[in-house]
């Protein structure tokens, strides 16, 4: 867990106050006094305790890749800094401002699957339901606190580098509730962990965790794509070309916790100017300004930007203003690997699960020859 700022200790009796609140809250759902919901199709929560950061949208897409061939797909989340407020399902034009970045991305990555935002996911379940009897399965993204909803399976995230059980609760921690509601979760999976995990490692880790026995856990990592140009395809490069010739990079991150992309881009280049803004940042006219006189300072013919996959959905989306269109702007798009080929295992607890009780029996691809 980071070192916290001396004064922060100020904050311990606010988070104790918190804890309070929530589990009051909690106790409430536990006990019936406030409803959750359950709908008849199979719907799965991907969500986390901590604050930001996690990996949620790869993992989302990764449940997307396994189940679009045979299921009819949607998901729902909030659109987090959205500037609307009504049920919105996105269309291939739908813009960051009225669908939030996150499901942007899935709706430019995924065109043929059911996108949606609402705050109030039992609405939002609601509308994508009606009238579309052909939907199988419905994905939640960060909904594990939105207990409204009582899902088939919740899946919890856990950051190996940031793991709950050295954390405490907001605000005085980055945790949203108490550890111990883990107990909700039907999976488990730790994220961005190390590639080669050692079985010591992974033991203690598990140990740590104290997961209940109907819990199923799974260890995941990042695997980086192909270098990607954000606008011009024409300038194309690849991560060896970086490294060979020594480029400088300026990157642009505006997520929650950009360490985990910063230590894959030290792999390819010692000399890296960061230029760091808010998770789901709005980029401004200044900001581009600023970006593009942080490259034009760098002191190296060779120079590129980067950014991350989500940064690259905002930035695209600047129209008139973005003078970084002439500029070579690069992205890496990220996936999940499950350790130890336990993807496999995964892949089969929610495809038994969708089939199951999903309420058309046959796929949508038999149901397209009807």
């Amino acid at each position: 867990m980071p070192k916290k700022h001396p004064l922060k200790i100020l904050l311990y009796p606010f988070s104790i106050i918190y804890g309070i609140i929530v589990s009051i809250r909690n106790s409430f759902f536990d006990y019936n006094i406030l409803p959750s919901h359950e709908f008849d199709i199979p719907i799965i929560s991907v969500g986390n305790i901590t604050v930001g950061g996690t990996g949620k949208t790869p993992v989302v897409e990764y449940l997307i890749r396994m189940l679009k061939e045979d299921f009819r797909v949607a998901t729902l989340s909030r659109g987090y800094k959205r500037k609307t407020r009504h049920f919105i399902l996105a269309s291939p034009d739908s813009t960051v401002h009225e669908i939030g970045d996150e499901p942007r991305q899935i709706k430019t990555k995924f065109p043929d699957i059911d996108v949606a935002v609402e705050n109030n996911r039992v609405k939002g379940i609601t509308n994508l339901i009606s009238g579309n009897d052909n939907l199988n399965v419905i994905l939640l993204d960060d909904a594990f606190q939105h207990r409204y909803v009582k899902p088939g399976i919740s899946i919890l995230l856990i950051d190996y580098n940031l793991p709950f059980f050295n954390d405490h609760l907001l605000p005085f921690g980055r945790l949203r509730e108490s550890p111990y509601q883990k107990k909700r979760a039907n999976i488990v999976i730790a994220t961005k962990s190390p590639r080669e995990l050692k079985p010591i490692e992974r033991r203690i880790f598990e140990k740590n965790l104290n997961l209940f026995p109907y819990q199923s856990f799974y260890f995941t990592y990042l695997k980086h794509g192909e270098i990607t140009p954000v606008f011009d395809p024409s300038f194309s490069i690849s991560s060896e070309e970086i490294k060979e010739k020594k480029y400088s990079i300026v990157l642009v991150t505006g997520i929650a916790n950009p360490a985990y992309f910063l230590k894959h881009l030290k792999k390819i280049s010692d000399d890296i100017i960061h230029i760091r803004f808010n998770d789901h940042h709005y980029y401004s006219e200044k900001d581009i300004t600023n970006i593009i006189q942080r490259y034009n300072e760098t002191d190296n013919d060779n120079k590129i930007i980067v950014t991350t996959e989500k940064d690259a959905i905002r930035i695209r989306e600047l129209n008139g203003m973005n003078e970084l269109n002439k500029l070579p702007v690069y992205y890496y798009p990220v996936e999940i690997e499950f350790s130890n080929n336990e993807g496999k295992t995964f892949d089969k607890q929610i495809i038994d699960y969708v089939r199951k009780n999903k309420r058309n029996r046959g796929s949508h691809k038999e149901q397209d020859k009807v």
